[in-house]
């Protein structure tokens, strides 16, 4: 049960009767019940009144104290008080935060589940890196945004789907052939001299070059280029993609679909795509005008081009779909894979980018916005920055010199990976300390909440042979730390609606940094005040109503963590 749910059809209950009737068709948020900024002011407040006074025609404050004077007959709020100009503050009994724990334990791993989210069908796009190399660990914020993401939206009741987009017909796969080419001559024992600029020179396309060699031998020494091309583009992308689902594995991320941009381009998608666009009179021969500052790629002076009529759904300018040689543009791929998704059926479009991608968000809108009936939502995460002995250490694909994704995740493991880069809100910069994701302390996060959750299991097993807790046992958890546990837990279920509907699964790496705070700190009240103590041998009564927070505290933890991706830890 959502404790914010339960008090906001409380309010609304409440408001009908302070207004004869007049809002009753008053929903939810608009009368709903939030955390108070201060917590000084009670355990939460509603707004219920000043957003219904204009419908009911009282002045706020007046019908604020109308709302409050109901809500007191129920014997579930301790006080109610009326703020300001028409604020409404609750404070519950110490009863109803009890009456949780048995709410929480009967529900189990499901605590938490919501549905928000209707079913309604979600695509949550995320990595899509082009098949050029190994992800880095700039890669592995959008991998890991992304998958919580997801995880966070299917709590939330939605039906979520997971995808990567492969980039794969553009002229950079061209230029991967070409690098593995040279490494196939390397392997033969060739001295093909240095790499032209635009080859991808890392080493890690060696043991592909030499397989090349050891497979097919000197056949390809000598031939042109277009003889070998195909064989070994088709070879290179698939050996890049077989690492990337191996790295994106070890991260903790399986997507579920694999959609190639090559597949979709040679099976005709992107002309039947343009040809939806003229008939709905979206797509014009024109000649733009000279864009202001810098001038982007797909910028032609002078030249009639088909374009796609951007400006008609908030875009700046609109935006050609063919190059000067014939070829479709990049935008015009991207529009023919955004209605791919919403020909089959997703009704939401999340696509997780990159900062470099964010000046490509208004066009990529407007044409989702123009085409199909879907949303999209573009989540830009910001740079990561990675630490190494205090010195930062750079990242460059084409050189070679960078940290990969799987070298952070053997060196600082999964677990730590995942929660670090959602201490941050996907669009705030990132520092990614490789010292703290080790440290066993309190400035570690994940270790801090991993360490409240086998601190749980440990008194429980202690514990294991303690019957359970009856409600006339539940009485004795009274202590301020006790109850403040107890309202930590309850709001677990409003945090993740809250931030499914508002994209933010950092929002639940912080609750569980503030429950295990909250654990940590009754556990250490105990050590110092020994009626305080979880198991208590001349108190089995106290002891039994203890376990029952700890493990109703171990459920949210564990349910917290899976959430992002986290395997809860039993013992450290």
């Amino acid at each position: 049960m959502n404790v914010f749910r339960e008090l906001a059809q409380a309010v609304r209950a409440a408001l009908r009767e302070a207004t004869d009737g007049v809002v009753a068709g008053l929903e939810a948020p608009a009368a709903g019940v939030e955390l108070p900024r201060d917590p000084a002011h009670g355990d939460f407040a509603t707004n219920a009144a000043m957003t219904a006074a204009r419908a009911a025609r009282m002045n706020p404050r007046v019908l604020a104290e109308g709302l409050s004077e109901r809500l007191r007959a129920d014997a579930r709020f301790a006080s109610v008080e009326v703020a300001g100009p028409g604020f409404v503050n609750l404070r519950m009994t110490p009863e109803f935060w009890r009456t949780q724990i048995p709410v929480i334990l009967k529900a189990g791993a499901a605590y938490g589940d919501s549905d928000i989210g209707a079913a309604r069908r979600v695509n949550v796009e995320y990595v899509s890196a082009n098949p050029t190399g190994p992800l880095h660990v700039g890669h592995a914020r959008g991998a890991v945004f992304g998958d919580a993401l997801a995880r966070l939206l299917t709590r939330a009741g939605y039906d979520v789907t997971t995808e990567y987009y492969i980039n794969d017909a553009g002229a950079q796969v061209d230029a991967l052939a070409r690098s593995v080419h040279h490494r196939y001559l390397e392997a033969l024992g060739e001295g093909p001299g240095p790499m032209a600029a635009d080859m991808y020179p890392g080493e890690y396309l060696k043991p592909l070059g030499a397989v090349l060699a050891e497979e097919f031998g000197p056949r390809w020494r000598d031939a042109d280029e277009a003889a070998w091309l195909f064989t070994f583009r088709e070879r290179a992308v698939a050996a890049m993609m077989a690492a990337i689902r191996e790295d994106l594995a070890a991260a903790g991320i399986e997507q579920q679909v694999f959609t190639s941009e090559r597949a979709l381009v040679d099976a005709g998608g992107v002309e039947r795509a343009i040809a939806g666009l003229e008939q709905k009179g979206l797509v014009y021969w024109g000649i733009l005008d000279p864009p202001k500052g810098k001038k982007p790629d797909d910028w032609e002076p002078g030249r009639r081009q088909l374009l796609f009529r951007s400006t008609e759904a908030g875009d700046d300018v609109d935006r050609p779909l063919k190059k000067s040689d014939g070829g479709w543009t990049y935008f015009a791929s991207d529009i023919a894979y955004h209605m791919d998704k919403a020909a089959r059926g997703f009704e939401d479009l999340i696509d997780v980018w990159g900062a470099d991608h964010g000046g490509y968000v208004k066009r990529m809108q407007a044409a989702v916005t123009a085409a199909t009936a879907a949303r999209l939502n573009v989540k830009i995460c910001q740079l990561v920055r990675v630490l190494r002995g205090g010195d930062m250490v750079r990242m460059s694909k084409r050189s070679g010199d960078f940290v990969t994704l799987r070298e952070v995740v053997d060196e600082v493991g999964r677990d730590a990976l995942r929660f670090l880069m959602l201490t941050r809100r996907n669009d705030a910069p990132l520092d990614f300390d490789l010292a703290q994701a080790v440290a066993q302390s309190r400035e570690n996060p994940v270790f801090y909440v991993q360490y409240a959750h086998a601190r749980c299991c440990s008194v429980l097993r202690h514990g294991e042979d303690i019957g359970e807790a009856s409600a006339e046992d539940l009485a004795r958890l009274e202590e301020p730390e006790e109850l403040e546990l107890i309202r930590r837990l309850a709001a677990w279920p409003h945090t993740v609606e809250t931030a499914a509907a508002a994209h933010e699964p950092h929002r639940a790496a912080f609750y569980l940094m503030e429950a295990a705070t909250d654990f940590h700190a009754l556990w250490t009240k105990g050590r110092e005040t020994a009626r305080l103590r979880f198991i208590q041998d001349d108190d089995p009564v106290g002891t039994r109503a203890r376990l029952a927070l700890v493990r109703a505290t171990a459920i949210v933890l564990a349910g917290g963590l899976r959430t992002l991706g986290i395997e809860p830890t039993e013992r450290m």
